[in-house]
């Protein structure tokens, strides 16, 4: 679901600080991970809950209730609604550590694909605090990003949930799912680096005017792909599926994402090819998008 806001408050800070947003995000996200991940594991690991996986849950939901209730005390406006956020995904990567740890082995997936999902969310949102603060808003988490990516993300639940009653075995592949991981790890850390690389440069809108401080960055991992953001996005994506085993789901992503990305680069590209000309026309010759069988916005 969708929701309007607004560029957040920001503080003038010294450059690579991060904005008092980004700090009440940590503070929020940290102290809900550990507050809901240390106490729950010697009540799990000891048996001081019901012998039921699902049983187990109840304390760590009761823990985040706590917390969400402290921080609605605490905080108010723009830092309540980054902190309740990022309270939320503390307490999934939480549950998702615990889910790793202490579930029956065929659910040990599912807390991999969570871990992943709170991590990516989290990040987005700090790696805009660091390096792009004016740029930062409530929808830099990424949680209500389009319709169709929550509909994609419930598809792939809903499609693990059945095969899991049907075809458990068909989960247990270990060393299949584990190239999910690899591809999950890859696609993270080519985001966000490119995001820092970008620095001020970087937002999650594609802009069709050209901002004072706007740069053609070419430097870095942009010295290799044009668009290395996407393209850790686009692998990261399909990373999650097959962490999954859901097979298809992996077609699926793979054929939505490569659509997606192959329209948002080209409208992306006119604007470049706007604001930067023949600098844009140069490095769109020495370096290739990243991503397979996407050209971009080429001048013929």
């Amino acid at each position: 679901m969708c929701i309007n806001t607004q560029h957040l408050h920001q503080h003038i800070v010294p450059s690579r600080q991060l904005c008092r947003e980004g700090r009440v995000s940590l503070v929020c996200f940290l102290v809900t991970l550990i507050l809901v991940a240390i106490p729950s594991v010697p009540q799990i690991y000891y048996g001081a809950v019901p012998n039921v996986w699902g049983a187990q849950m109840w304390g760590p939901a009761l823990y985040f209730a706590l917390i969400s209730m402290v921080i609605r005390f605490v905080l108010r406006d723009t830092d309540y609604q980054v902190g309740i956020r990022s309270s939320f995904l503390g307490f999934v990567e939480a549950v998702s550590i615990l889910v790793i740890c202490f579930a029956p082995k065929v659910w040990k997936q599912l807390g991999t694909y969570g871990l992943f999902m709170a991590l990516f969310h989290y990040t987005e949102f700090m790696a805009i605090a660091w390096c792009n603060p004016k740029s930062l808003t409530i929808d830099s988490f990424m949680l209500n990003h389009s319709w169709a990516y929550g509909m994609a993300a419930a598809a792939s639940w809903i499609e693990f949930v059945l095969e899991v009653q049907f075809l458990p075995h068909f989960k247990d592949i270990y060393y299949l799912w584990l190239i999910g991981v690899v591809l999950c790890v890859f696609g993270e850390v080519m985001r966000k680096t490119a995001m820092v690389t970008a620095s001020s440069s970087f937002t999650h809108l594609v802009q069709y005017e050209k901002a004072d401080d706007h740069k053609l960055v070419t430097h870095g991992i942009y010295a290799y792909s044009r668009h290395p953001s996407y393209v850790g996005w686009f692998w990261w994506s399909i990373g999650t599926q097959i962490i999954l085993m859901n097979p298809v789901c992996i077609v699926a992503y793979t054929i939505i994402s490569w659509k997606f990305f192959h329209d948002r680069i080209y409208c992306e590209e006119f604007s470049l090819l706007n604001f930067f000309r023949s600098d844009y026309r140069a490095y769109q010759q020495k370096v290739p998008t990243g991503l397979p069988f996407i050209k971009g916005f080429i001048l013929e």
